[in-house]
């Protein structure tokens, strides 16, 4: 006799969700992926879920689907409507997709092209193309149709820790390193990778977003809390806060006409700056890490964070006239 399954849990999905919640992004359509990994105990491993429905989550008997990896998840981003790519703590670039109604995560490839933990991935725009960047201090371009690499670029003397793919060109990208180097790609140049200076006070580039209307426009956070906006096509104009005491460990832009900038930090917080770096919204509810920030296509005031806590947490920011 079959049980009936009283909790709806897709039939591949993972029975319990681990605590560390790394990684969140929204699909177009507002549906929520989540990375999570346990970093204690015997076994290191991770899952991903995707939530039609947000404000479900993390609790596992509301995802329409879920599947368990081998190791822990360091990022995940969509890849077109069913693609799921993940970073990976055994070194691998992993690519899943939906199938069967979106209720069953299958996998397409696992390649193991780096030799430590994968720490973050991008796909390029067109979604052909990814990058990927890990703790072997190399960054890695991908052909997701070929399952292939295309290059690997070694110009990080350490770890990488974040890189960002350019909305609009897919020839362009973002790289930041433990070596203080925060690097601009073309891959169209013979030397595809030139640095750009972040000046003598600044410390260590952790993350990075590009502006979604103005392709030369980018923010970066560093080690020490600073977030700074920078345009590519005016080197001397840079604006910078210090809105964090501690590493930033995530950043995103709204769809708002004049868009905000969210930035996270392992301070625990979670802050919303306007377009000339003015504090709107600032939130402490988390009780750890924030790892994972986004905002939701369908209600352009929420955003949600994720964290080492197990929260995932929709906070409501509005823009001056709302």
């Amino acid at each position: 006799m079959i049980k009936e399954n009283r909790w709806s849990i897709p039939p591949n999905a993972p029975a319990c969700m681990e605590k560390h919640l790394d990684s969140a992004q929204y699909r177009a359509d507002g549906a929520l992926l989540l990375g999570a990994s346990s970093l204690s105990g015997r076994c290191w491993q991770g899952s991903i879920w995707v939530f039609k429905d947000p404000k479900m989550a993390p609790n596992e008997g509301y995802c329409c689907a879920g599947v368990q990896t081998e190791a822990g998840v360091s990022d995940v981003k969509w890849v077109s409507e069913r693609g799921i790519l993940v970073a990976s703590d055994s070194g691998a670039v992993e690519l899943w997709e939906l199938a069967e109604d979106e209720t069953l995560i299958v996998s397409r490839f696992c390649k193991y092209e780096h030799d430590d933990i994968v720490t973050t991935v991008s796909p390029q725009a067109g979604g052909g193309h990814a990058v990927s960047g890990s703790l072997d201090c190399r960054v890695k371009v991908w052909d997701l149709t070929q399952e292939t690499v295309l290059n690997t670029y070694n110009a990080h003397s350490s770890p990488v820790m974040c890189v960002a793919s350019n909305p609009s060109d897919e020839s362009l990208f973002l790289s930041s390193g433990q070596d203080g180097r925060l690097l601009l790609w073309d891959k169209r140049n013979p030397k595809p990778a030139s640095r750009i200076d972040t000046g003598p006070s600044q410390g260590t580039p952790t993350s990075i977003a590009w502006h979604p209307q103005q392709s030369s426009l980018f923010a970066y956070g560093d080690e020490t809390g600073r977030v700074s906006l920078r345009d590519l096509q005016k080197p001397d104009s840079v604006q910078t806060l210090q809105p964090h005491t501690r590493s930033v460990t995530g950043l995103a832009f709204s769809a708002h006409s004049t868009p905000l900038l969210a930035s996270i930090s392992n301070d625990c917080s979670a802050v919303v700056l306007d377009p000339q770096l003015s504090e709107v919204f600032r939130d402490g509810t988390h009780q750890d890490f924030v790892r994972g920030v986004c905002w939701s296509p369908v209600a352009s005031s929420t955003l949600t964070t994720v964290s080492w806590d197990h929260q995932v947490i929709h906070h409501t920011v509005c823009q001056a006239g709302e």
